[in-house]
């Protein structure tokens, strides 16, 4: 009875984790923090939290296809730093006890929710802006950029978009969809080889993550319209108050 309250808990953090990615973005901050809540060890959560959500961030990819037709080509050249950051980061989890991640945890759902509340700003910032021919000091600055928002992405993840959306605009980039269609492949790019190494290496929990990700698939695909009724605004404001709630519960827990 006990394990059926458990899945059907989890099955319903993934349905609204899917929804919220699909809308705002910000589902992590739903999904991994029930995770915990549900009694999986911290660092067992983070990775079974990746490796479920990965293939909504995939479907998300996918559906930008037509706007990355006409991005600048070099800026696939961000695609290494995202590979390099992402398995460092997972193996830089791995490394770390798991009493110390405890005391991480609330640090990081805050600097994520933190994160979340300014991501609209970024992105009227990021439509205001005039193009500025900065494309040429990509291989310098950005690359070393992106590889810190990776590491920083397999190690935890939650607000990874925002980080590289602001580094898409410094460098240029004007088009929103096309910044979002890259800052998805991207993430896929992060989160994917991240969740590899964590199968690899057994820190999977494999029945909460079979379930979470037919959850996170399912509320990309309808719960995104009971979510888009209530409204972006509020789906926002209820995203960044379970951050806030979460953040504190957490801290009084150690």
């Amino acid at each position: 009875m006990l394990r059926a309250v458990h899945e059907l808990l989890v099955f319903g953090a993934a349905i609204v984790a899917g929804a919220i990615n699909s809308v705002a973005g910000g589902g992590t901050l739903v999904s991994f923090p029930t995770l915990i809540w549900l009694g999986i060890p911290s660092i067992t959560a983070n990775a079974t939290n990746t490796v479920a959500l990965w293939p909504g961030s995939l479907g998300s990819a996918w559906g930008y296809r037509r706007e990355m037709r006409g991005i600048d080509s070099r800026a696939y050249a961000l695609v290494v730093p995202s590979l390099v950051g992402g398995i460092a980061g997972a193996v830089l989890l791995y490394s770390t006890p798991t009493e110390v991640f405890d005391r991480l945890v609330p640090l990081l759902i805050l600097f994520a929710t933190l994160l979340f509340m300014a991501q609209e700003p970024i992105q009227r910032r990021f439509n205001m802006a005039p193009y500025r021919d900065a494309r040429s000091h990509w291989l310098s600055w950005t690359m070393l950029f992106q590889l810190g928002v990776a590491l920083y992405g397999g190690y935890f993840g939650a607000g990874i978009g925002i980080l590289m959306l602001a580094a898409l605009s410094l460098m240029g980039h004007t088009d929103i969809h096309q910044m979002n269609g890259l800052k998805n492949v991207l993430a896929v790019c992060i989160n994917g080889i991240a969740a590899v190494y964590f199968m690899f290496t057994g820190l999977v929990f494999w029945p909460d993550a079979l379930i979470m990700a037919a959850g996170a698939v399912i509320g990309g695909i309808g719960g995104a319209r009971v979510a888009r009724r209530v409204g972006r605004t509020a789906v926002r404001r209820i995203v960044v108050g379970i951050g806030f709630a979460m953040t504190l519960s957490l801290m009084l827990r150690l």
